[in-house]
């Protein structure tokens, strides 16, 4: 039960590669965030036990191969995220672009490659939900410090890429406050 307990601590507040993303920046708009928070959400969700499962189900003279097979995997799961937020909420709107962000969405990578290791399909299920928890919590935390930044008086040289960047470090360096918490 602490394993399990301290995976999904690691998996929400830890393990997320979303601050280090040089496409992060363009991410937070309102719209975009309101749409790529829930399907990145599903993508982990999804992504994370399909990767165990893959890894099992892979011949063990063939495990250099399961990245291979990660990348298209991961390709469908976030056109099928896309399709399945549609879905059950047809009132949120899509921005166009939103698959290519989903697609280089470190933190589903990094959540099928951490899956791989772990000794359980529901430990690998819970860990795919709690990143994906998380991986929301991030985009919605980075989005609200840029919008308050936003209604702050900025110099001009710091406008723009370069606040966007230092909200980023300030993100990162308070996730990285929590590192240790998890098991990985």
């Amino acid at each position: 039960m602490s394993e399990l307990l301290s995976a999904l601590i690691g998996a929400v507040l830890v393990n997320h590669l979303l601050l280090g993303l040089p496409a992060a920046a363009d991410m937070p708009r309102h719209a975009r965030m309101q749409a790529l928070g829930p399907a990145g959400a599903l993508l982990i969700l999804f992504a994370a036990p399909l990767a165990w499962l893959l890894h099992r189900l892979l011949p063990a003279d063939l495990g250099y191969l399961s990245l291979m097979l990660l990348l298209p995997l991961l390709a469908g799961l976030s056109w099928l995220s896309l399709l399945l937020l549609a879905r059950l909420r047809p009132s949120l709107v899509q921005p166009a672009g939103l698959w290519p962000l989903l697609l280089i969405n470190g933190a589903s990578l990094s959540a099928m490659l951490i899956s791989q290791a772990l000794e359980s399909f529901d430990l690998a299920l819970a860990v795919g939900l709690a990143a994906g928890l998380g991986f929301w919590l991030l985009l919605q935390l980075f989005a609200d410090l840029l919008e308050r930044v936003g209604q702050c008086d900025v110099p001009m040289p710091f406008r723009g890429t370069p606040m966007l960047l230092i909200c980023a470090g300030l993100l990162s360096l308070a996730s990285l406050g929590l590192n240790g918490l998890g098991p990985i």
